[in-house]
């Protein structure tokens, strides 16, 4: 590797100063972006934010190369879900002429939310709230990234046909009503398309919901692996593994 690839790694995956802040520096951009690209879908978009757009791609386009740049799998960085999320959101940036139809460029840059989970991460190794409510913190994750991804699904597939439809806020009144299996009926989908997506929401949705409210009111457990059998949850004072009896050393923050 060359000395600027070294620099570049150490940036990315170390545990300086310097590399503490570019990792937050990175966090706000993310938020930034989500948060921009759920605000648009809420408007009407105006000429300037294709300058937005191209601003954001090149930003993205300079994260993605650097990242590839001193990865060690390449071909395996860039199969991962989130680097092809990464690629779709640029390219939805970069060609909004050739593609007339913006819903379906709005739903592609939904996938943006799927870097939630590297956040989610990097969060995780700095702050021990983050790692001590990890799991709640993932559940909830999960389940906005999926009201969100389906709720620009409905859009896109029904803006044009449902006259109930009209913005992401009347999709995204429908899919948490769904969701919540509250049904007030006042906003149904019809054909095979529509009903087959009703039904996505109603199963995938409500079992994110349910683990969501199990993890909530589970007891706390910690996690640790076991080194002999493998168990990786056990209660936060535990000095032996209940699947084994192994003697366990997991870490506290004392009293």
């Amino acid at each position: 590797m060359s000395e600027f690839q070294i620099a570049l790694n150490r940036l990315y995956n170390g545990g300086s100063r310097h590399s503490i802040r570019f990792h937050y520096a990175l966090v706000v951009f993310d938020i930034v972006t989500i948060a921009f690209f759920l605000i648009a879908s809420f408007v009407e978009t105006p000429t300037w934010f294709l300058v937005l757009d191209f601003m954001i791609a090149a930003v993205l386009t300079l994260d993605l190369t650097a990242r590839l740049w001193i990865a060690r799998f390449k071909l395996r960085f860039l199969l991962k879900l989130t680097t092809l999320a990464d690629v779709i959101v640029i390219a939805t940036l970069l060609l909004p002429f050739l593609i007339e139809n913006w819903a379906f460029l709005r739903v592609l840059r939904a996938l943006r939310l799927l870097r939630s989970y590297h956040l989610l991460h990097d969060l995780r190794q700095q702050f021990r709230f983050f790692a001590r409510n990890e799991e709640i913190i993932g559940s909830v994750l999960n389940l906005v990234v999926f009201i969100f991804i389906v709720t620009a699904l409905v859009y896109v597939l029904e803006v044009r046909i449902h006259p109930d439809i009209n913005n992401y806020v009347d999709a995204l009144y429908f899919t948490v009503t769904t969701l919540t299996t509250t049904g007030f009926g006042d906003i149904t989908l019809t054909g095979s398309v529509g009903r087959l997506l009703a039904i996505v929401i109603m199963v995938v949705g409500v079992g994110l919901f349910l683990r969501l409210v199990q993890t909530i009111f589970r007891p706390h457990k910690v996690r640790y692996k076991c080194p002999d059998c493998g168990l990786n949850r056990h209660e936060p004072d535990a000095v032996h593994c209940k699947h084994c009896g192994r003697t366990v050393q997991i870490e506290t923050e004392g009293d």
